[in-house]
């Protein structure tokens, strides 16, 4: 089992599982990241796999070649073309587990490219941050190689729910979350960034803990801030796979672009491993605003 494994896309999920798995199995991994073709983008991929003993393949047909289970770990936006780009070396009846987040429309896409190429498809949905639960982070599966994947991950320690046989299951579940989850980033950002720059940060913020005194709205908008200033280009791109999700289902998408526009905007700022209390982090947006 743990020596047929491909990732391809070697960033924070990638590294996150493997860093989970041990080096025991990491070892018998193959990974490729297109971002290797950029020395300065390779350096860090490449360290990683360095420290965690996963073989960096120099393109996909290495890294597939031997593999029976391959995690597809790049970003939203990619997630079809990585499909479409591995199919022709892809092993017959090897799992391609799509972990992006992506619109069920896009995993169905996938999945179509996948079984044309002899492979078996299972829509995976990460539920949470990778960090700190690595390969533990839960997960949803479904799709039609679901049954077969729900004890390959289990072996690997891994922690997967599995709700059907459809494609679309597992990643409509994690796309409607996320206009809750992501939706309350881009609110806290808009508030907050305005009661400052309004001067009247305190009596907001007095006020919304009068209203709401179950929530620790420092805390958890220094969180949300953080998101946004680490992921936010990340997690831009998987809120328009969220509009063409409510797009699909014939409802209404214009807040969720906004909400895709506050990230890509906060995420473009090169932010991205600042730290501080809500106070420091709006002020650093608002700077760079």
């Amino acid at each position: 089992m743990t020596r047929h494994i491909a990732t391809i896309g070697f960033g924070e999920a990638a590294q996150a599982f493997a860093t989970g798995w041990g080096r025991a199995v990491s070892q018998h991994v193959a990974a490729f990241d297109a971002k290797i073709a950029d020395a300065a983008a390779a350096a860090p991929i490449l360290a990683a796999a360095d420290r965690l003993g996963v073989r960096l393949c120099k393109d996909r047909a290495e890294a597939l070649a031997t593999a029976g289970h391959v995690f597809s770990l790049v970003t939203a936006d990619k997630a079809v073309a990585a499909a479409e780009q591995a199919a022709r070396a892809l092993r017959p009846r090897a799992l391609w587990l799509d972990c992006n987040s992506c619109a069920p429309d896009s995993k169905r896409r996938a999945a179509e490219i996948v079984a044309a190429a002899g492979g078996v498809y299972v829509d995976v949905a990460v539920m949470a941050p990778v960090h700190p639960r690595l390969h533990r982070t839960p997960l949803l599966i479904s799709g039609p190689g679901a049954e077969a994947a729900e004890p390959f991950l289990a072996g690997l320690g891994m922690t997967a729910r599995r709700l059907d046989g459809r494609v679309g299951s597992a990643s409509a579940v994690k796309m409607i979350r996320s206009v809750m989850i992501k939706g309350l980033e881009a609110l806290t950002a808009e508030c907050f960034l305005a009661a400052e720059r309004a001067g009247v940060a305190a009596e907001v913020m007095g006020s919304l803990t009068a209203s709401n005194p179950e929530m620790d709205w420092p805390t958890r908008g220094a969180y949300n801030l953080e998101r946004m200033m680490q992921h936010g280009l990340r997690r831009a791109a998987e809120m328009r796979e969220v509009v063409v999700t409510l797009d699909g289902l014939g409802l209404p998408s214009a807040l969720t672009g906004a909400v895709a526009d506050w990230h890509d905007r906060i995420g473009a700022m090169g932010l991205a491993g600042k730290d501080g209390d809500l106070d420091e982090r709006v002020a650093m947006i608002l700077t760079r605003l």
